[in-house]
């Protein structure tokens, strides 16, 4: 599977590589479904300029990444473009392997079922072969490397890109099994994003699946990994906090980043939620709302946990999704890495309405050529921008929506591995 994977990497690389040296760079750079206020390429170079210069980057109110990105980009600033193609792929690569360790404990899991025969007579369709779950993993890095939202995302030099890659990278720790890597690859993303902490209790779940430890709350051992992984994680968490202050010697970058993505001052039109609503309210009432679209990252975590506890990594997927949906700030990058997944749950199709699949590809060649003549135009462009740009998270919600469903449904009819 080697030389596969090698051939989609070099496609990737190809097609990147291209796009860098087109005219098509500057204008993909300056769209909004691809770069925030967050993670903009620009806001990037103007946080460095200042750092340069030795003012703090965080005195003004352009840059909100964090301390390890700036310095990361200080000393390879001339290497920007390699540095997101080489991000992109190792991305890929790590959900390649994931995926390919997640499929051997399933293939185990279903072959101890068939032998126990716990299976229902008339669910044999779906259990996956291995000729099936061969080509996943190649599918998965497919998914990811040549995805438009993907390539655009690495074209724009979105720092997106990098959150991706820790996410990955934390997700090939935790289905390896390795408590400390998982922990601290989580607390990265924590600290780039805040939001990955609703993947701490899938993580946790795996984790406790693969040391056979019961989940159930009266369970001595299931308190104490749980204390042990979660001690672990902020550990993690201060550390890197902590060298972050050190870099900058200042805790100004906290309420510029943290303080940044929960209170959404920057309204800039983007593909979520919540621009458009609070450009449309009154102050008075924004913080109420404010808390509340904040709460819907987090909320659906514990019921999720609770219906999806035999199957942490597709819980994982959703909360992938849910995150992309719900943050203040998404841009396609975030929805190219849940959609990586879809081909591991190729299975569920049976039951999946098609419609929800194709709908996820079309906005990445839309989205431009819709909003720039409303732009010339010169029309309603809040409404209009609004209903374009919200195009992708619907679908996304959709697929998520129906991917559960059949899950559910097939845990009614058999055993699901």
């Amino acid at each position: 599977m080697a030389a596969p994977l090698v051939l989609v990497v070099l496609a990737a690389v190809t097609v990147r590589a291209a796009l860098y040296r087109s005219s098509l760079a500057v204008f993909i750079a300056e769209r909004v479904e691809v770069a925030s206020p967050l993670n903009a390429w620009k806001r990037v170079v103007e946080g460095l300029a200042l750092l340069d210069l030795g003012v703090s980057p965080y005195s003004g109110a352009i840059f909100h990444e964090t301390p390890l990105i700036i310095y990361l980009f200080h000393f390879l600033i001339e290497y920007a473009e390699l540095v997101f193609i080489i991000t992109d792929v190792l991305t890929a690569v790590a959900l390649y392997l994931a995926i390919q360790d997640f499929n051997k404990v399933v293939f185990k899991k279903q072959k101890l079922l068939i032998e126990l025969d716990k299976y229902a007579p008339d669910v044999a369709e779906l259990i996956q072969t291995p000729m099936e779950m061969h080509y996943i993993p190649l599918k998965v890095a497919l998914f990811y490397l040549l995805n438009p939202y993907t390539v655009m995302s690495c074209v724009a030099k979105s720092t997106c890109a990098i959150n991706n890659s820790v996410i990955a990278f934390f997700i090939l720790a935790t289905i390896k099994g390795s408590a400390f890597l998982s922990a601290v690859f989580l607390a990265l993303a924590t600290y780039q994003s805040l939001y990955p902490l609703t993947l701490f209790a899938p993580a946790l779940l795996y984790l406790l699946q693969r040391q056979f430890i019961p989940i159930k709350l009266k369970s001595k051992s299931f308190w104490l990994y749980t204390m042990q992984y979660a001690s672990l994680y902020l550990c993690s968490l201060v550390v890197i906090i902590c060298l972050s202050f050190f870099l900058l010697n200042s805790w100004d970058f906290i309420p510029s980043v943290y303080g940044f993505i929960l209170s959404v001052p920057d309204l800039t039109p983007n593909i979520g939620l919540f621009w458009y609503f609070f450009a449309e309210m009154f102050e008075h009432f924004s913080l109420f709302f404010v808390c509340v679209f904040q709460i819907n990252v987090f909320f659906y975590t514990i019921p999720l946990a609770i219906k999806l506890k035999e199957h942490p990594v597709f819980f994982m997927f959703v909360q992938l999704a849910i995150i992309s949906i719900f943050k203040s700030y998404p841009t396609l990058g975030d929805v190219a890495l849940y959609m990586a997944f879809l081909p591991v749950w190729s299975h569920l199709y049976r039951y999946l309405a098609h419609l929800g699949l194709f709908l996820c590809l079309p906005p990445a060649g839309i989205l431009p050529h819709s909003w720039t003549p409303l732009d010339k135009a010169g029309r309603d462009r809040g409404h209009a921008g609004f209903k374009i740009r919200t195009v992708p998270p619907f679908p996304g919600t959709w697929t998520t929506l129906r991917n559960v469903q059949s899950l559910r449904y097939m845990g009614w009819v058999g055993k699901v591995p």
